[in-house]
């Protein structure tokens, strides 16, 4: 029987495409994709950017170490434009569609919020990299960034030690400044410390002139900022013009790190303490190493910060976790992650099996006239994360387990 020549035609390219499918699909398997999301526009991209280039820098490392499980990463990388939605969307594109491994990103609240029920739905793996007011564990997220016990309570604890008994509270108008300050009151009352004033702006608000006049009459001991993006740029230029300083009422921000003290501006920060577990300044072996690896990557310019080490942290962790699993299958890499512990260029972190959070050292530090960050205290040890703040008489109102 002949077959018509439009047939054969027809099947010979069938079978070419199959061909160039199998061959596609076998070099895929010399490589793992991974998600990264990240704000690289809108207010959040002062803070994101580098992020996601220290994650950049994790996987170029890792790739030049021979990859994971003998393959090389491959990242994806996505916009969450500062917009929650977006953040849910890209992060369902990359799973569905990129089918990547895991996704590393977000920063603020809201986008890790929005983000939640699409990795639990699809029980897909997000490494979250940055500090946030606790309260939550999902069996799909590993958290690398502090959680309140390990920033915001060291940070009050700090500020009741010097004397600042007197707190004026301002933040963005969103789940992270919101929270914490519910958590900040009930530290307050329990340990004698006054609210004087509450107040929140919307993200990528510029306008404070009528909210410093409120803060600077109002005359606390200090200020506890959760501003976050470039909110933080007017904000400080704006106090400064109101003649508040350093020395006069301080400011004390959980989310301003050495990157964001580049964009506001040094002259309008210096002298004010922030609350992390690391900066550029923190002297391990480790930290080092990394420094001179950003830099040499993105330009001798450059700073390193806490949420960009702990992104950078997180694809190191998540790779270690691979390797003890010996896939990159969810489920097993959740069971091989419980108490891996790395060096890191904070120190030593340990994976909690319990909440999926990090043990992680405090520390307080103050921004410099050169823009660093020096390092006035820390904990001395590694804090075990308490996210549902159960080891807090004071907090029982808002520690309700999961």
């Amino acid at each position: 029987m002949r077959i018509p020549r439009p047939l054969v035609s027809a099947m010979l390219l069938l079978a070419l495409t199959a061909c160039g499918t199998d061959a596609e699909s076998a070099a895929q398997s010399n490589e793992i994709k991974v998600g990264l999301l990240h704000s690289l526009s809108g207010t959040m991209a002062i803070s994101e950017v580098t992020v996601r280039d220290a994650e950049l820098l994790a996987i170029d490392e890792i790739n030049k170490a021979g990859g994971v499980l003998g393959k090389k990463l491959v990242p994806v990388v996505e916009d969450g434009a500062s917009d929650w939605p977006t953040f849910a969307e890209k992060a369902t594109k990359l799973i569905r569609q990129d089918k990547v491994a895991a996704v590393f990103g977000g920063w603020t609240s809201a986008s890790r919020k929005a983000m939640l029920p699409v990795f639990e739905r699809h029980k897909a793996l997000l490494w979250y990299p940055v500090q946030y007011e606790g309260l939550e564990s999902s069996p799909y997220i590993f958290y690398t960034g502090a959680t309140t016990n390990q920033q915001i309570i060291p940070g009050l604890d700090y500020l009741r030690e010097q004397g600042k008994k007197r707190l004026f509270l301002v933040g963005s108008d969103y789940v992270f400044p919101r929270t914490a300050n519910k958590i900040i009151k009930a530290y307050a009352a329990a340990n004698g410390m006054e609210i004087l004033g509450e107040e929140y702006t919307p993200l990528g608000h510029t306008e404070y002139s009528t909210l410093v006049n409120k803060v600077t009459q109002a005359r606390p001991d200090a200020v506890f900022n959760t501003l976050n993006g470039d909110s933080n740029v007017a904000f400080f230029k704006q106090l400064k013009s109101a003649g508040a300083t350093a020395e006069s009422m301080p400011v004390l921000s959980v989310s301003i790190a050495e990157e964001e003290v580049t964009g506001i501006g040094v002259d309008n920060i210096a002298g004010h303490p922030v609350a992390w577990n690391y900066y550029q300044t923190t002297e391990t072996p480790a930290n080092e190493a990394f420094v001179q690896a950003y830099k040499a990557k993105y330009g001798q310019d450059k700073v390193t910060s806490d949420p960009m080490e702990a992104g950078y942290n997180a694809v190191y962790l998540w790779a270690e976790a691979v390797r003890k699993a010996g896939t990159t299958e969810v489920e097993a890499v959740r069971k091989a992650a419980p108490g891996i512990a790395l060096e890191r260029p904070e120190g030593l972190v340990t994976i909690d099996g319990e909440n999926q959070h990090l043990y992680k050292t405090a520390r307080i530090g103050v921004i410099q006239p050169d823009g660093l960050i020096k390092q006035v205290w820390d904990s001395g040890e590694p804090i075990k994360p308490d996210p549902y703040l159960k080891g807090y008489p004071w907090a029982a109102g808002l520690a309700g387990a999961k």
